[in-house]
């Protein structure tokens, strides 16, 4: 994942303590270096390999039997290495499955950063998953009721094209600008509520 700088830890931090003075509303920033290690997919394609040797050389070649299991051996063990090379690993992985980790792991920081157990229920996450290239907001019940889900759908586009670009600092800062404007709609600032949550970016390495 990216290196994100002191610095930029520190803009992103005043992001979001300038957005929750213009709303009731939580709003905490999460970045993962990966949702998952995607280790068993990679073997699987290793292994399909494996297996279609003996489809490929039994009727091209005379090789005993034996060679043809060593072959299949082979072909395993040099394709589950390279598997082991992060760009590669990630790359065999469908994209499908990547988006349904990416989003499992999401729901798991929702709860983690406890965002569920704000007063009025109005937490919301912005989370990116760096290396799925995923991002996603995820609101509370609280203002589910009042902002439709696919409301969030042009912050995550903001999101993902700065990140896309390399600017992860600029990407949460626009995207956190953008929820406190959609929340102070709905959620104004109380002047007797408490800052129930961490106003830092949360790295998971």
């Amino acid at each position: 994942m990216q290196v994100i700088s002191a610095q930029d830890r520190k803009r992103i931090s005043r992001a979001i303590s300038d957005a929750e003075e213009k709303t009731s509303g939580e709003i905490v920033a999460v970045v993962a270096a990966s949702s998952d290690d995607y280790v068993f997919i990679p073997l699987l394609w290793a292994a399909l390999a494996a297996l279609a040797v003996p489809l490929i050389l039994f009727p091209l070649t005379d090789l005993h039997v034996a060679a043809i299991y060593a072959a299949q051996l082979g072909v395993f063990a040099v394709l589950g290495l390279l598997s082991q090379w992060w760009p590669l690993r990630i790359a065999l992985v469908p994209r499908r499955i990547r988006r349904a980790r990416a989003h499992r792991h999401a729901m798991a920081q929702f709860l983690a950063q406890n965002l569920h157990t704000t007063k009025n229920r109005t937490g919301v996450l912005i989370f990116v998953s760096m290396a799925e290239r995923f991002a996603e907001v995820i609101a509370d019940e609280g203002i589910y009721e009042k902002v439709p889900p696919e409301t969030w759908d042009g912050v995550v586009q903001e999101l993902t094209e700065r990140i896309g670009d390399d600017r992860i600092a600029e990407g949460f800062v626009v995207a956190t600008q953008m929820c406190a404007d959609i929340l102070a709609k709905h959620f104004p600032p109380d002047s007797a509520e408490d800052n129930e949550l961490p106003d830092h970016l949360i790295v998971l390495e």
